[in-house]
């Protein structure tokens, strides 16, 4: 079973999406910050990590630096505020494979995740 890490502040993003994420048959694992995210990370098996942008403490810049670290070929989706372009740039020169704009249409990051993970 492919594990996807879903790292958000905001406790109904994470729950709509394990809810989504667990009907496709996906093990799913919530982090509401990045030392969760990336004590989840080292623990499990982690296949893709959905990414909030804007998230206390460490952000999401840093927290994909820091999984990027981990592991280069990790597939990361960002999810982000419109208007922060500068951001959007800086991940995707990191590795983001796709970013989503929040509010975003929960089936197209439905449909881009199992695109990515049965490839």
């Amino acid at each position: 079973m492919k594990g996807i890490l879903i790292v958000d502040d905001q406790k109904g993003i994470r729950l709509l999406l394990n809810e989504v994420f667990k009907k496709e048959g996906y093990e799913t694992y919530l982090a509401a910050n990045g030392i969760e995210a990336l004590h989840t990370f080292d623990k499990e098996k982690i296949d893709c990590v959905l990414l909030d942008m804007k998230i206390p403490g460490m952000n999401g810049i840093e927290i994909l630096k820091h999984l990027k670290e981990k592991n280069m070929h990790i597939p990361v989706i960002m999810m982000t505020a419109y208007g922060e372009q500068e951001a959007i740039e800086e991940a995707i020169e990191l590795g983001v494979v796709k970013y989503f704009t929040k509010p975003f249409n929960i089936f197209e990051i439905r449909d881009e995740i199992n695109k990515i993970l049965t490839a």
